[in-house]
């Protein structure tokens, strides 16, 4: 059974959060700018995990900058416990890394933002626009289908003249034997 390893949300002074110099995500301006703009639309909803072992951040960096260009001065932290450096780094590494295998379903999306006033920036997703769709004309759906016949014929005289009739009719006939 997996054990539960934070208890508490604990308000912390921005400048005691250090970063971890392992960290290998590198966030770019732009994303950045985009943390600054939802944290300022959102509010800081979401904590950042730092380690008990080494006392470094180990999840939320970029949301951490962001926070420093906003001149927010308490942060909401989770102190974690990890077992050795491995698990610390494997979860420093993961957490952005697990993120990017889900697939946005943007059509979804598109259907929800037809209800919503928000602006496309506070969703986070990257070059996603919204085309509005033409009026389209109800055009005819034209059907059609396929009806098979099988024939047991008692001869074979019987079977080749009605195969004759139908060809001769423009029916497509195959005989099986």
């Amino acid at each position: 059974m997996s054990e539960i390893k934070s208890e508490s949300i604990t308000l912390v002074d921005i400048d005691s959060i250090i970063p971890n110099p392992k960290n290998a995500n590198r966030h770019s301006i732009e994303q950045i700018k985009r943390l600054e703009k939802l944290i300022t639309y959102q509010g800081f909803r979401n904590p950042l995990i730092v380690s008990n072992r080494t006392g470094f951040l180990i999840v939320g960096h970029g949301r951490l900058t962001a926070a420093q260009n906003l001149g927010i001065e308490k942060l909401p932290v989770i102190y974690q416990d990890f077992q050795d450096e491995a698990q610390e780094y494997a979860y420093l590494i993961s957490d952005n890394e697990i993120a990017r295998w889900a697939e946005l379903d943007k059509q979804a999306v598109h259907i929800e933002l037809e209800n919503l006033d928000i602006e496309l920036d506070l969703l986070g997703i990257e070059d996603f626009t919204i085309e509005k769709e033409e009026k389209k004309e109800d055009k005819p759906v034209e059907l059609s289908f396929e009806y098979k016949l099988e024939i047991d014929c008692k001869t074979e005289e019987a079977q080749q003249y009605l195969l004759s009739e139908l060809e001769d009719r423009d029916y497509e006939v195959r005989v099986l034997l």
